[in-house]
């Protein structure tokens, strides 16, 4: 008895997860943080590469209060490699601080989809980071570019200006 994989690249049916605080009509989805020990290097300061993982758990967790849980992309066969970066390094953080990744998608163009981000302090009066993030949705299985975004992920992603 042969086994064959659903190679269909509908996205099952997920319910919406809870928002999460956007700041007024700006559309940004807001991620808290805070520093520990395991995210800073030596000095007690957040080492670079922190604030990468940062930028992807706010972008994971704004998806999936749109509706489109990261793991059901993967099982469909789409991935959202990143293939372009920006950062700008405003103010260093310590361990110990809180903060807030502020994440937003900027433009869905085809299957490129553009974030912006900026980490601030929760009061919003200092700005620690802010950066551009290009993703494009890739099928796993040929490692090629799709030609259009899977069935219901462009419909989700719309959600952020309705």
């Amino acid at each position: 008895m042969s086994q064959e994989k659903d190679t269909s690249t509908q996205l099952p049916p997920t319910p919406e997860a809870p928002r999460l605080p956007h700041n007024g009509d700006s559309g940004w989805f807001e991620y808290p943080i805070r520093v520990h020990p395991h995210h800073t290097d030596y000095g007690g300061i957040v080492w670079h590469g922190t604030y990468l993982t940062w930028l992807e758990e706010a972008r994971v967790e704004s998806l999936r209060s749109l509706g489109v849980n990261f793991a059901d992309l993967v099982a469909i066969g789409c991935d959202l490699p990143v293939v372009e970066l920006s950062l700008r390094y405003h103010k260093g953080m310590r361990m110990g601080m809180d903060g807030v990744v502020k994440t937003r998608m900027l433009e869905l163009d085809g299957v490129r989809l553009k974030w912006e981000y900026r980490i601030e302090s929760p009061d919003g009066k200092d700005l620690y980071l802010s950066g551009l993030v290009t993703l494009v949705a890739i099928d796993s299985a040929r490692g090629k570019i799709f030609r259009s975004l899977p069935p219901g992920v462009k419909d989700a992603l719309s959600k952020q200006w309705s």
